[in-house]
């Protein structure tokens, strides 16, 4: 094991609070600022150690997310194919040439298949999918709530790629900035939405400026529509030929761990964001039991796209 492995073994052994800071001070190189937070990534780790609303509770169940976001006209969602826990289902699932497989309550997991699914080799790229590191590990409360579980989705753009990745800094409705993430070597660039590049580095290389896709404008609204209603959410969007397809809801961004360059920016952002008070945390509390949010049991997704 190397030194920061064992690093982070320590760490995670802590009680919730002692960890995130430690975690935010290893990678933020300053100590927190969590009682009174003024940076963006200080309101994260706030979100993450305080904030137990039910706005919250879906925002890391990938079926869920998309429940939510059909309401948007003119927003494509991805088809579900497939949605279970028994990776065996797939072989005699109906599934188009290229699909790609990814757990509902993860993140940053996915595996672009082709034809006939391997079960057996999908079971040992997948062995430790069905775990709860976010929830456990990271202390991300919304993650808790989704279910674990895989799902199968149709794949968009070329097949065995991502796409580029647009993601919408959305606060109150209000987009203040959209990072472009490009796949697999997750260069990026933030832009402002009149698409004036900035030269902030948050937590990876930057990459060349680009043109504004088309219908940016589209996006944008999608975004806008999607983050209404929410103090902050990040709206994760693709953009496949003018086409508006959606991504997810993150309210988590880098868990709150991502290093900004200047920490200036990490200021300005922090700044559009308006906490709710305690009071209001205190009255919106949410029990253990998430049932009541996901009425839906994963088969109404097997073998049928959505409509």
């Amino acid at each position: 094991m190397n030194v920061r492995a064992a690093t982070l073994s320590a760490i995670y052994k802590l009680p919730t609070g002692a960890r995130r800071r430690a975690l935010f001070a290893s990678t933020h190189r300053r100590m927190p600022h969590f009682r009174r937070p003024l940076t963006f990534s200080d309101k994260v780790n706030w979100r993450i150690l305080n904030d137990r609303r039910p706005l919250l509770e879906w925002t890391c169940d990938k079926l869920a997310m998309k429940d939510h976001a059909r309401h948007v006209p003119g927003l494509h969602i991805p088809d579900t194919l497939w949605a279970g826990t028994d990776l065996r289902e797939l072989a005699s699932a109906r599934l188009p040439e290229h699909w790609i497989l990814k757990p509902n309550h993860r993140t940053g997991l996915v595996y672009f298949g082709h034809g006939q699914p391997d079960i057996e080799q999908l079971s040992a790229v997948t062995g430790s999918w069905l775990r709860r590191v976010e929830a456990e590990k990271l202390r991300e409360w919304a993650y808790s709530k989704a279910r674990p579980m895989f799902l199968v989705e149709e794949v968009l753009g070329t097949p065995g790629s991502a796409p580029p990745d647009y993601k919408c800094y959305v606060f109150d409705g209000d987009i203040a900035v959209i990072e472009v993430i490009h796949r697999p070597t997750s260069n990026h660039r933030l832009y402002l939405p009149d698409w004036s590049p900035l030269s902030v580095r948050w937590g990876y290389d930057l990459a060349p400026v680009e043109p504004s896709p088309v219908g940016l404008d589209r996006m944008l609204a999608a975004a806008a529509e999607l983050g209404s209603g929410f103090d902050f959410i990040r709206i994760d969007l693709y953009n496949i030929g003018g086409e508006v397809y959606f991504g997810e809801f993150t309210p988590y961004p880098g868990s709150g761990l991502c290093r900004v360059i200047p920490a200036s920016f990490d200021t300005e952002l922090g700044a559009r964001w308006t906490l709710p008070s305690r009071r209001r945390l205190k009255n919106n509390s949410v029990s253990t039991d998430g049932s009541r949010v996901y009425r839906n049991t994963p088969n109404r997704y097997r073998n049928t796209p959505n409509r």
